[in-house]
């Protein structure tokens, strides 16, 4: 580590570490003891805000139930925002991460002494209609952040190997996820016709060159949830303020005003919280299942911290 930066050495080093959870690409909060620290507590800790109808007041309440983004991110950090901002669709069709919360993060970002935030997503939709359409590039501008949607650029990824994946044994990540001290994911939660849910762990996949690669393999739900062990954010952020609740993952179809966002450092208990907003079992959702299985985090909503603020 270099001035708060993640080498390439550094970043490999760490893709290739073993365990019981994998220290790969943005697991620099693993030194803080995260998981150490729910162990000890009796589990992962999930903070759900829903005590309002405002985004951005409960997007910082979530946080700072977390402790405050002070915990995540130290004073000149580079930071990467991966929210879900795959299709050309309006905010308030809820394909999308809600613009406000990305903006809201954003400014948290930088009020805890980031150098520098990125917000960036691979698109499905041609990412100049993503642009036009999400609301989240002038959103995010406006907070203090660069916004790169990078398309089909191969100069934008580069190959990560994936030692724990059964199925994914490697994949071309974009560089700035590879090159960030923190890497924050800010889904949104929705049904998806390919996996029943697109959630914590599903949202990662936009962080690939090629996603048609998991989905002719012999099994997108264990591609997600291998790498889930290679690119572990330090805290995810579930946006469930308005889900999608039919035709997703892109829609338009039939959406709920949930007025819930949830935050945790543990993605496959978001995962779980969120299944059962959309009112399904998560050990029935193949990747939660299969992440949970791999010992990558807490299914079992019984045996997590639920703290409601």
């Amino acid at each position: 580590m270099r001035d708060g930066r993640m080498t390439r050495r550094d970043f490999f080093r760490r893709s290739l570490a073993t365990g019981a959870v994998a220290y790969g690409l943005g697991q620099l909060g693993a030194h803080l003891g995260w998981e150490e620290e729910a162990e000890a507590a009796g589990g992962p800790t999930l903070v759900i805000a829903n005590k309002s109808h405002d985004p951005v007041a409960l997007v910082r309440a979530a946080v700072n139930g977390l402790g405050g983004m002070g915990r995540f991110v130290r004073k000149g950090a580079r930071v990467a925002i991966k929210p879900n901002m795959g299709w050309a669709r309006a905010a308030e069709q809820a394909a999308n991460t809600n613009p406000r919360i990305v903006a809201e993060v954003v400014k948290m970002c930088l009020q805890a002494g980031a150098r520098e935030v990125k917000v960036v997503d691979h698109p499905v939709d041609p990412p100049e209609e993503v642009r036009r359409l999400t609301g989240i590039e002038p959103a995010a501008k406006a907070a203090g952040a660069r916004v790169l949607t990078a398309g089909n650029s191969p100069e934008m990824y580069s190959r990560v190997a994936i030692p724990r994946g059964k199925v994914l044994k490697s994949a071309e990540v974009l560089l700035d996820l590879q090159h960030a001290d923190v890497i924050i994911n800010l889904p949104i939660a929705k049904v998806h016709n390919g996996t029943v849910l697109t959630l914590a762990a599903k949202n990662l996949m936009g962080a690939v060159l090629n996603r048609g690669a998991w989905h002719s393999s012999s099994s997108l739900d264990q591609c997600i949830a291998d790498f889930l062990t290679a690119v572990r954010p330090q805290l995810t952020i579930l946006d469930a303020w308005r889900m999608l609740l039919t035709n997703g993952p892109k829609g338009p179809g039939r959406t709920k005003d949930q007025f819930t966002v949830a935050a945790s450092t543990d993605p496959v208990a978001i995962d779980a919280f969120g299944a059962s907003l959309l009112s399904q079992q998560p050990e029935h959702i193949g990747h939660i299942r299969l992440a949970h299985e791999m010992g990558l985090g807490e299914i079992d909503l019984k045996r997590v911290q639920m703290k409601y603020v």
